[in-house]
């Protein structure tokens, strides 16, 4: 009788605590998913907000010829004049009849940040302009202005309608610092794929290739930032 109730006892212990691990581990899950969710909400209203500025026509011009760009609603910066920064943000590559694809993850990481002395950069936007810097970007670990060519964006709206077609460069970049967008300079940053981001969000393992490229996954919750982008690019 007492080794049965003993056992009884222990039985019980142990599905407890295989409910608390399945529920801990289904509760990290979705909390890993709804961080992933709530990048994307943001990098809609970072190209919203972008698209919006007066002298920012020339980022329109860009996005409408771009192959795709890559969003990071936050980046953090610490160290004055030497320092360094990192966020997350995601990549979505466009076809010629302004269709985007659905986002991959990505992480950025940087030894220092071109920009004032002391300023931090709260938002950046990275706008491909050729097959070579998606391609790169793609296939991992990409060091910008050493694997592809890296250019400060152009800011203002005086400057000449043909200017966005002449410049040469596989990506173009813009930061908001101080509640304005302005160009910043990334040369030196790396950007890699969070795998595990990707599988999360999408429910299954599926490469950068699979989503951006390929088109292989959807998922609807992506569909406002895709309208955000497709809204933003000049006629």
């Amino acid at each position: 009788m007492y080794i049965r109730k003993r056992f009884g006892l222990w039985n019980a212990i142990t599905m407890l605590i295989a409910s608390i691990a399945l529920f801990s581990g289904t509760f990290q899950m979705a909390q890993a998913a709804n961080e992933q969710e709530q990048l994307v909400e943001k990098a809609k209203l970072t190209v919203e907000t972008l698209a919006a500025q007066t002298d920012m026509a020339q980022f329109r011009k860009l996005l409408a010829v771009s192959k795709g760009i890559v969003v990071f609603p936050q980046v953090l910066k610490a160290g004055f004049i030497v320092g360094g920064a990192g966020g997350s943000g995601v990549l979505l590559s466009r076809k010629e009849n302004s269709d985007w694809s659905s986002p991959a993850f990505y992480t950025m990481g940087q030894a220092s940040f071109g920009l004032q002395i002391g300023a931090e950069a709260k938002e950046l936007v990275l706008v491909i302009m050729t097959d070579k810097g998606l391609k790169a970007i793609i296939n991992n670990q990409v060091k910008l202005g050493a694997d592809v060519s890296a250019a400060v964006g152009p800011v203002g709206k005086d400057l000449g309608a043909s200017s966005t077609t002449n410049m040469k460069a596989d990506i173009f970049s813009f930061a908001k610092n101080a509640g304005l967008f302005i160009g910043a300079s990334v040369e030196g940053s790396i950007l890699d794929a969070k795998e595990g981001w990707n599988a999360s969000y999408y429910g299954k393992s599926v490469s950068v290739d699979d989503i951006v490229i390929h088109r292989n996954v959807d998922i609807s919750h992506a569909n406002p930032l895709k309208a955000a982008l497709k809204a933003a690019e000049a006629p």
